[in-house]
């Protein structure tokens, strides 16, 4: 072999050699964007785009039949603020959410405290508890429904036997709540166990063995281990309970025959009214208006929940690093 075929099979071996190291640098450069990118690609088309488009359709005079109509500005923002309609259905959707949440938080944490013991059938347990979050929300409230019948329901009829006037369960404003506020408690109460459930399991053991040997009890290691431990699946929780719970809308829709709400809108939710300005009055920017509130309502609600929680999780390490720097 020549010399300048040397040279020029040498100069091909060191460009090979150059391009492979580009592709290495470039594969662990963008290989991560190019892998999660399916996520991103699904959350432009499913959930940026409508939200933008929604925005767009609550400053236009948009009707369903006619479509786009004349550009309004706030002015759609404004009529819903002034109707009592949105005040009534906003208290309506706080009142359904503050009694479904907090007390869904508390079982679920019960819940998840007892199947962490060493129970017998513990997946027949689990598998249990996850069931009603499988059911169909519609067939859900459908059962649901008959039970909290004013005249013929399950819970009225055991009421009545004990000599009790029944509950008007879809003519008062309180009792109505409490019974979709069960419905919900009852489909998701068990989904969120599981994720309590999952979080203690990843606690390590030699805590709660350490804690037994010091003589502490298991209500002793629950409330000084297992809560402070729990505390990031806790704020998790709260967080996707605070927006679940602001867009009920199977339950609320499906507590009666007619699904508004209500004789007197005593239980319609923001999600229903929102449904009742986009297709029973045909206009869809009134509706994106109140979309668009309530999504701004639940960014604040999520900001107030992320600051109270990262202030508690502060103090609570200061305990901790107090009480360490004593024990030292």
């Amino acid at each position: 072999m020549t010399t300048a075929a040397a040279v020029e099979v040498n100069a091909r071996s060191i460009r090979r050699i150059a391009l492979s190291h580009t592709l290495s640098r470039w594969d662990v450069r963008f290989s991560p964007y190019l892998y999660i990118s399916p996520f991103f690609l699904v959350f432009a088309v499913m959930g940026l785009f409508p939200l933008l488009y929604t925005a767009w359709v609550s400053v236009h005079d948009w009707n369903l039949i006619g479509g786009q109509g004349d550009f309004v500005g706030l002015e759609n923002f404004v009529t819903v603020l002034s109707q009592g309609y949105f005040w009534n259905s906003l208290r309506n959707t706080f009142s359904i959410f503050l009694l479904s949440s907090i007390p869904q938080i508390i079982v679920a944490l019960g819940i998840a405290a007892v199947l962490d013991f060493n129970l017998r059938g513990k997946t027949f347990w689990r598998m249990g508890v996850l069931l009603p979050y499988v059911v169909a929300p519609v067939a859900v409230a459908l059962i649901f429904n008959d039970l909290f019948g004013d005249k013929f329901g399950l819970i009225n009829s055991a009421i009545m036997s004990l000599d009790l006037e029944p509950v008007r369960w879809h003519v008062d404003v309180i009792p109505s709540h409490l019974a979709i506020a069960t419905m919900v408690n009852f489909r998701w109460t068990g989904y969120n166990a599981l994720i309590f459930l999952a979080a203690m399991q990843a606690v390590p053991r030699d805590y709660y063995e350490a804690a037994i040997i010091d003589g502490a009890n298991r209500w002793r290691t629950f409330g000084s281990i297992t809560l402070p431990l729990l505390r990031p699946i806790i704020i998790f929780v709260i967080l996707t309970s605070t927006i679940g719970g602001l867009q009920i809308f199977d339950e609320a829709r499906m507590f009666d025959n007619v699904g508004q709400g209500g004789a007197s809108r005593q239980w319609q939710t923001l999600t229903l009214y929102i449904y009742e300005l986009g297709w029973n009055q045909r206009n869809f920017g009134r509706a994106s208006a109140v979309a668009w509130l309530l999504f701004l309502i639940i960014i604040l609600i999520a900001v107030i929940n992320f600051l109270i929680t990262r202030r508690i999780a502060g103090t609570g390490d200061r305990k901790l690093r107090v009480r360490a720097k004593g024990i030292s």
